[in-house]
Order: structure tokens, then C-alpha cells, then sequence
């Protein structure tokens, strides 16, 4: 599955991985935010998101700025290329999960995802 997204990255034009993707649909849905919080946003350890973070700054899709209050953490945001990249590759990963999701049956769909929230649920409160 990640090949296909990695794929339809490309063949749209851009150098994105879907662990890179995570984010910036993140930054995109919640706006900036700290690498604490992307972590946790998305599931997530701090070393990767600072390492994906690094990636996308270099890339032109994030920035970084000092918190003015505490000079230790970054705040991360969208740049403008970044948020064009979303607008962009957002309809072909809501393209891609539909195919993704393709023979499922509604109750299918339904189970798998009250699953996944008992998942993601018990991580949650792990942390």
C-alpha cells in the first residue's frame, strides 16, 4: 500500500512519502502545531516526526519559527507550497482509500473502523 501511495505521489509531481503526507494533512487539518504535538497527532515518537520534519523543511513544504515563549520548541507550518501540495494530493488519497477500501461492506467498513478506534483508543491512553 505505501508503494501505491509513494506512486501516486509521483505521478502527480511530487517527492512525498506517506509518513510525510501524515503530517502535512495534519498541519493542514489542524494547523501549526509543535513537533509534540504532531507527534502525538499522528501517532507518532518525537525522534521520527523531528526527522520527517527536517525532510519536509528542506523540501519547501513545512517551516519552522521559535515559539516566542519558549525558545526551546518549534511551531510548524504549511508553507505555501505545502498547503498546495494538499489541495493537490488530498483527492488522490481520498481516491486512493475508496480503492483501498473496495469490497467492503458497509458493516465491513463500519467494524473495521470501531477496531481501529479501540486501537487508536488504547494507545491514547497509554501515553
Amino acid at each position: 500500500m505505501k508503494a501505491m501511495y509513494q506512486r501516486a505521489f509521483r505521478g502527480a509531481g511530487f517527492d512525498l512519502t506517506p509518513e510525510q503526507w501524515v503530517l502535512i494533512d495534519h498541519l493542514h487539518t489542524s494547523g501549526s502545531s509543535s513537533q509534540t504535538d504532531l507527534a502525538n497527532g499522528t501517532f507518532k515518537d518525537a525522534p521520527t516526526v523531528s526527522r520527517i520534519v527536517d525532510k519536509l523543511a528542506k523540501k519547501g513544504f513545512v517551516e519552522r519559527a521559535r515559539f516566542p515563549n519558549d525558545r526551546r520548541r518549534y511551531q510548524i507550518s504549511l508553507t505555501d507550497y505545502g498547503a498546495e501540495t494538499h489541495e493537490v494530493l488530498n483527492p488522490i488519497v481520498k481516491d486512493l482509500r475508496i480503492t483501498t477500501w473496495s469490497g467492503l461492506t458497509a458493516g465491513d467498513h463500519e467494524e473495521l473502523t470501531r477496531i481501529l478506534d479501540t486501537i487508536r483508543d488504547n494507545f491514547s491512553t497509554e501515553a
